[in-house]
């Protein structure tokens, strides 16, 4: 005997379709909406208090130590993860861990930001008072200014009191959404405070196309044995045989000191092709004052300016002397178009 199961879950009809669809495009707006004047009102909440915390994170020797519990965790190990990327030491310390022998990650030269939207999470008590025994600064993230999260902190930041997006009002939404633009706010400030570069933001992001965009033109160039290179007083013979090795269509040209001046291109190298053209000096045909760029320069900014000048190949200078060279090619090769 076959037994016929069917779903009590039937599609809608055409008409009805459109309907439902409005309505659930009308709840996405209502959330995107209620978080976003959320951040507003966050923004326009920001006092001293923050400016306190930004101050010790600031001053500490050590690291920041972001905890909370639920869906605070998920937000502080984004929080955590963010600082450490933009220069500010951090990691994430789960609550529970914490209880059971993680405590003794956090040093007294450390900073804690603990995350709890009511201020009173029971799992963030042995931090708190983990904090308090040995004077580790303590900022609370909380939505509750009389709270034991917020009353034992030494800097409290509070939440402006704005409804959650969920329609029960217990689900955290909106209450997330303030705490992870409240500590971007941090690690951007922060960022800012110490001068953190492109090229310092390039050493944490190796990776994916952001590590190529922020690649160095020290970190692509020829150098060494692979570097052309002739002296003023280099026959034409061997400048030729240099470039045709090197393969890079051009020589650099370098004074005793080892400096360079000059370069000789295989277009130049044509341009005064004649019978006795062997047997001259590399300074009779070179072009002085080469365009170069210095090894912290962004191989975007070598493409830039390779694009600019209508040339392939820029040396890579320092105190006057050649490190290296870069061409075009090598900066297309590692993405920087």
């Amino acid at each position: 005997m076959t037994s016929v199961i069917t779903s009590s879950l039937t599609p809608p009809a055409a008409g009805e379709s459109s309907a439902v669809d409005n309505r659930d495009l009308a709840c996405a707006v209502r959330v995107l909406r209620t978080e976003a004047d959320a951040l507003v009102a966050l923004a326009d909440s920001l006092d001293g208090a923050f400016l306190r915390a930004l101050d010790l994170l600031h001053g500490i020797q050590g690291r920041v130590v972001v905890t909370g519990m639920g869906k605070s965790g998920h937000v502080a190990r984004k929080i955590a993860a963010t600082m450490a990327s933009t220069g500010t030491p951090a990691f994430f310390v789960h609550p529970g861990e914490a209880s059971h022998g993680d405590l003794g990650m956090i040093a007294k030269i450390d900073a804690v930001v603990a995350l709890s939207n009511s201020g009173e999470t029971h799992e963030l008590a042995d931090i708190i008072a983990y904090t308090r025994r040995f004077g580790i600064p303590l900022i609370g993230m909380t939505r509750k200014a009389a709270s034991p999260l917020a009353e034992q902190s030494d800097v409290a930041l509070i939440l402006p009191p704005v409804p959650e997006a969920c329609p029960l009002g217990l689900a955290p939404t909106t209450s997330t959404t303030m705490m992870l633009a409240l500590g971007d706010a941090l690690a951007v400030a922060l960022l800012e405070r110490r001068g953190f570069s492109a090229a310092d933001f390039r050493e944490f992001h190796p990776g994916g196309q952001l590590g190529r965009a922020l690649l160095k033109v020290t970190d692509i160039m020829h150098k060494g044995a692979d570097l052309p290179l002739c002296r003023l007083d280099s026959p034409l013979s061997e400048v030729i045989f240099e470039m045709t090795a090197k393969r890079l269509g051009c020589v650099g040209v370098t004074d005793e000191a080892g400096a360079l001046v000059g370069i000789i291109t295989d277009g130049d190298v044509r341009r005064h092709l004649t019978p006795e053209l062997l047997a001259e000096r590399a300074d009779s045909i070179m072009s002085p004052r080469p365009k170069t760029i210095r090894p912290k320069a962004l191989i975007v900014e070598a493409l830039r300016v390779m694009n600019e000048k209508q040339i392939t190949t820029l040396f890579v200078i320092e105190a006057d002397r050649p490190l290296g060279i870069v061409h075009i090619h090598d900066c297309l090769r590692a993405g920087a178009a």
